[in-house]
This record gives structure tokens, sequence and C-alpha cells, in this order.
């Protein structure tokens, strides 16, 4: 098995080289190796669905076999997820949600059914064993440290639990013994991803201090309702002392970045949206025209991100993951300021590159669209 793997990285590096690339120019080596067999590739990843499992009534688990362009991944990170469907690829922006020790190279993700998410719902209900799916590598910061540290804090909500998981799953498999809290958000146990997990793990791992609340079927434990300071304080953390890692809705993420910044603790969080936060379309900043240069029109800023606005106006931009990660939206910005809706950033400098799905006008902007 060694001399296999050895010999299949020998030609990878050679399929890899300037000489092979020299011959092959304009187009990638890819573009020849996928005639011979789609999963055969050098530089592009692409991986076969090996499962899919229905995790909850709106959630599923997407078991994915990559090819060996696959660079493995860091708990918390996500990828870029593409199918083809009517011959149009749609990508869209998934956490990993497994283990980092799988022994088998395979990895999963975990995706919640989104009422107006194309490509949610096509793993939801057509996605089968078998199918060949287009994936980025591995991105993102939420992860951990490498030395992870003492008292741990890790916050979820909702789906905001998969790349969570990830990150226990791989501290049990890992062999990690400090203390962690994981603290999780759920409407009821019906809506829990993973609770049979979670029920294993707080009975196997007495290094994990499991708080699960469910918000609309309380279970008469000290913690109720949404997030709040106290529930800090209840489970003796306190924010200027724990390092913590939140995902799950902006509601959620909003609260808990709050209760640390009034700690003068923002150090000490990580945080990762799930979706672009809801926009305040009253927001002051909310004025002025989006010029829509190469199409010659003119709107009035409506606070909404400059793709929605440019769609509203009958145009099709391309776009991946509504998120601001895959810069699939980038565009020219010719001059204005823009804010963006997840950091909060202004940016003002004429000719930059910005992406539209997550950045608003602030007052009169003009976009190469």
């Amino acid at each position: 098995m060694a001399r296999t793997r050895s010999t299949r990285g020998l030609a990878r590096r050679l399929l890899a080289s300037s000489f092979v690339d020299s011959l092959t120019t304009p187009h990638s080596i890819d573009r020849f190796l996928e005639h011979v067999h789609p999963m055969l590739t050098v530089h592009d990843v692409r991986a076969r669905v090996v499962e899919v499992t229905h995790e909850t009534g709106l959630a599923s688990t997407v078991v994915l076999e990559p090819n060996d362009a696959w660079d493995h991944f860091t708990p918390g990170q996500h990828v870029q997820f593409g199918v083809e469907v009517d011959g149009k690829r749609r990508i869209r922006c998934f956490s990993v949600s497994s283990s980092a020790y799988r022994d088998d190279g395979r990895f999963s993700v975990t995706v919640k059914v989104h009422p107006d998410g194309y490509v949610s719902q096509f793993l939801r209900h057509e996605l089968r064993a078998g199918t060949l799916v287009h994936l980025s590598r591995a991105e993102g910061e939420f992860v951990l440290p490498a030395t992870v540290p003492d008292d741990l804090l890790l916050i979820s909500g909702g789906s905001g639990v998969t790349p969570v998981m990830s990150m226990l799953r791989s501290l049990r498999d890992g062999g990690h013994s400090r203390p962690v809290t994981f603290l999780h958000y759920a409407r009821t146990r019906d809506d829990e991803i993973f609770a049979a997990e979670l029920d294993e793990i707080e009975a196997s791992c007495p290094w994990v201090t499991m708080v699960r609340v469910y918000t609309r079927t309380p279970r008469g434990q000290d913690i109720e309702g949404r997030f709040n300071v106290d529930h800090l304080k209840h489970l003796g953390h306190d924010p200027a002392d724990t390092p913590t890692y939140v995902c799950g809705p902006a509601g959620l993420i909003a609260v808990v970045r709050d209760a640390y910044d009034e700690a003068g603790a923002a150090e000490r969080l990580q945080l990762e949206y799930f979706k672009v936060p809801t926009i305040d379309l009253d927001a002051a900043d909310a004025t002025g025209t989006l010029t829509l240069d190469d199409s010659n029109q003119e709107v009035d800023n409506s606070g909404n991100t400059i793709l929605e606005q440019a769609e509203a106006a009958g145009l099709t931009p391309e776009f991946g993951c509504r998120m601001g990660i895959c810069h699939k939206c980038t565009t020219r910005k010719k001059f204005g300021a823009v804010r963006n809706v997840i950091s909060g950033e202004v940016r003002a400098d004429t000719d930059e590159e910005i992406t539209i799905c997550n950045n608003v006008p602030v007052g009169d902007v003009s976009v190469a669209l």
C-alpha cells in the first residue's frame, strides 16, 4: 500500500511540473486527465458521494471520498461544494462535520435544508451515493490552535453545531483530556443534529461538560431559554479567561459577541456565521444611488447587498456562496463606499475589487455590472 501511495505521489509531482504545464498550455492538465477518469486530476478537488444520512427532518450528512488533490482539513473549516444540475454548476459553502482522525481518508459535511436553498434542497432530496461533486480545498480561520487551551468553551446554535462537532469529534479521537464545555442550543431534541452521538460523548468523555438547551421544550435544568450572559456565570466561565468558539444564527452570535465585548474579552472569542446576517434596511447609510455602470442603470440604494440590488434590477451577476467566501461575485467598484455586513468594515477606495454578496452601498456607489 505504501509503495502504491509513493508511486501515485511521484506521478502527481510529474503531472504538476512546469514541463507538463508547458505542454498542455493554455489548458490545465486536469482538462486532459478528466477525459480518462473524472476523479483523475492534479489540481481540481473532486469527490464521490459515499453515503447520505438523514440526521433530522431537515438535516443530512454527506460522506465524501475525495481524490488525491484533496489536502485534508482542520476541524472548523468549510469547503465550497459544487454540484452539476441540468448542466449548470451550483456552489455553496458547507462546514466539515467529521473528525480529522478518520483513517479511511473520507470526511463529511452536514447540511440543513434552507427553504430557498437550491443546493441544500438537492442534497436532501436528490443526492445519491456515487455522485461526483466538485470541492474547493478546505478554507476558513475558525479553527482551534495547535495547542488546545484548558477550559475551552464551544457554543453553537441549530445547524451551527457542524463545525463545532468536527472540533469535538477530533478532540475525542485525538485523545484530548483537558476540560471542554460544549454549550448547544436547539429548539427541541428532535431538531438537534447529532443528538445520539452527543449522548454518547456526554456519557463516555468525562472531560466534556455537555449542556444542551432546548429553547422550545425546556428540560427543567438550571440553564434555559436563549443564550444570555447568566448562562456563562452559571457554568463558571469568565469571558476574560475562557477561549470561546461560537457558530450559529446571527442572533446567537450577536448576543455572545456583546457579552464578550462588555467584558472586554473580544479577543477571546472566535465566531463563524452560517449566513450573511440580516441587514437593517433602515440603516442611516442606506441612502444615495447604486450605479450599475456596465448596464447603464441607476437604482435607489435599498440597503440590501449589491448582489441583491443588481438582481432586483434584472441583472444576473455570477455568484457562489453568497457569504463573501468563494469570491465568485468579485466585482470592481469604481467609486463610493461599501460596508461589509459581516465584519462591519467600510471600504472607500476607488477602483477596488469587492465581493458584492456581502457588501452594501454607503451613499452613492458605482460598480462594473
